[in-house]
């Protein structure tokens, strides 16, 4: 199922439970490396206002989000208020900074809903967030008795629309390495000399070495060493064992 469907789909579950509103984004990289919150690659809005996806992906009211932050630190679906009692988890982690988004929810009246954290082994992080509009005083209480059913509803809405994703989606799009200079970073991560490298991407010495230090420069490493770590952290190294075997066959010669 595409997202539009999904989302489609979703809200015909979740309005009759009285949430007028959907959000649902996924990261495959969910933190820089020094733990600034990254731009989902996929970000899907329903029934919120016209500017809101601007103002969260481009006007950096993502990274001041404390619903994304929380959902980092939660493995299980929570409820989030900004007219009454907020629940643990938020009220660790709301501060300061998250004024400006607090203050835009406060504005456009959409103050309560439900999060759905959604973690995959790689480290991708997806949430699912159904939201009410303008909540009359008892619909926290009821949303509460709801989080198992739309904790529900967000896995499956997130299985049915991952498979359909493409390989850019799925990708860190936090830096933008070419894919000769992953590759060349993959085999240096598996122990392979310049020399090597150059060898297997029958390509000159100097090229491979041009190769990795573009990478270490787009990646703001300090050195290669650094350069193979932050490609790590976020996801732009290839296949590991076929650069072992490739080690493994290098050192032999």
């Amino acid at each position: 199922m595409d997202v539009d469907a999904a989302m489609a789909a979703a809200m015909r579950v979740l309005a009759p439970a009285g949430f007028t509103s959907l959000i649902y984004d996924y990261t495959p990289v969910p933190v820089s490396h020094d733990g600034e919150l990254i731009t989902p690659s996929l970000m899907a809005l329903a029934n919120v206002p016209s500017g809101m996806q601007d103002l969260w992906c481009k006007g950096g009211y993502y990274q001041l989000d404390p619903v994304q932050e929380a959902a980092l630190a939660v493995s299980r679906p929570f409820l989030w208020s900004h007219n009454g009692s907020q629940s643990p988890v938020m009220r660790r982690i709301l501060q300061r900074k998250h004024d400006p988004v607090v203050g835009y929810l406060l504005d456009t009246k959409m103050t309560c809903g439900v999060t759905v954290p959604i973690r995959f082994d790689g480290g991708d992080l997806a949430t699912f967030t159904a939201i009410r509009l303008d909540p009359e005083p008892n619909f926290e209480a009821e949303a509460q008795m709801m989080l198992p059913g739309i904790g529900d509803l967000g896995h499956l809405f997130h299985d049915c629309v991952y498979a359909g994703f493409d390989q850019r989606t799925r990708t860190s799009q936090y830096f933008h390495l070419t894919s000769r200079e992953r590759q060349c970073l993959s085999l240096a991560a598996c122990g392979l000399t310049a020399k090597q490298i150059a060898h297997e991407i029958c390509r000159s010495v100097p090229t491979a070495t041009l190769h990795l230090n573009a990478a270490s420069r787009k990646l703001g490493a300090r050195n290669r060493f650094h350069a193979i770590a932050l490609a790590a952290h976020y996801r732009l190294l290839g296949p590991i064992s076929q650069g072992q075997n490739l080690s493994r066959q290098h050192s032999q010669n």
